[in-house]
């Protein structure tokens, strides 16, 4: 685990790749347990992101239904504590885990789902216009179903790219974003994503060029550089959530 500690509010960040799904897990729970009784103290400490490429996984949420896994797999299949239904982890998917003080950063937990999904919309929206000059496709969240979509210039949408899922405990948040980038998609034929059954899901490199090799840490990715960027532009209050449409 590398740690690039700083004061403040800026949060430290964290790269685990690699990582075994129940230790990460376990390490996150644990960090957020200790910063709930050091904030009993009056010990203030910094948020954290936790940039993760994880091996291999099925996670069920806390009120995961069973009947949403549709094939048995080698891969291993984990109940754990978030919210939502089945997805998956793995090779070729960032997952940003944000572990954040909701109340030092003035935020409800509606204001923290709609930032991490603005703030994927933010950036998958700039790569996919960066080399047009017609906006063929855009990433957009819906109300009706968290994440993020990608849609065509025909407002048809496409299928799912980002999924999120949170815990809440005393305040503070853990787990986080998953976004597909160059992840063999055929893992998702298992499951219903996210329990919706028919979910296409899609991957960043299917419409941008993400500039990477098999070799690429996930962490080096300029999509990752820029994602981390803009959270952290938002727990700063430098970035402002847009207007939600209801």
């Amino acid at each position: 685990m590398n740690n690039n500690t700083s004061p403040d509010n800026i949060p430290i960040l964290r790269t685990l790749l690699n990582a075994d799904y129940e230790s990460t897990h376990d390490a996150m729970l644990n960090t957020t347990l200790s910063r709930i009784e050091q904030k009993k103290q009056g010990i203030i400490t910094p948020d954290e992101l936790w940039v993760v490429e994880h091996n291999d996984v099925y996670t069920l949420g806390q009120a995961g239904k069973e009947e949403h896994i549709l094939q048995q797999v080698d891969t291993p299949i984990i109940h754990t504590d978030r919210g939502g239904q089945v997805t998956w982890h793995g090779k070729g998917q960032l997952v940003l885990y944000w572990l954040i003080d909701l109340n030092a950063a003035n935020w409800s937990v509606r204001d923290m789902v709609s930032h991490a999904e603005q703030s994927i919309e933010d950036v998958l929206n700039s790569a996919l216009t960066q080399d047009s000059h017609e906006k063929s496709f855009y990433a957009k969240s819906r109300r009706d179903a968290p994440g993020v979509y990608i849609y065509n210039n025909d407002d048809l949408m496409l299928g799912k790219i980002a999924s999120l899922g949170f815990k809440i405990k005393h305040g503070f948040s853990y787990h986080g974003i998953a976004l597909n980038l160059n992840c063999d998609l055929a893992v998702f034929n298992a499951i219903n994503p996210c329990g919706y059954a028919g979910m296409q899901m899609l991957k960043l490199e299917d419409f941008v060029d993400l500039a990477a090799t098999s070799e690429t840490p996930i962490s080096d990715l300029a999509v990752t550089k820029q994602l981390l960027s803009n959270i952290q532009q938002r727990l700063a209050g430098d970035i402002k959530l847009n207007p939600i449409n209801k």
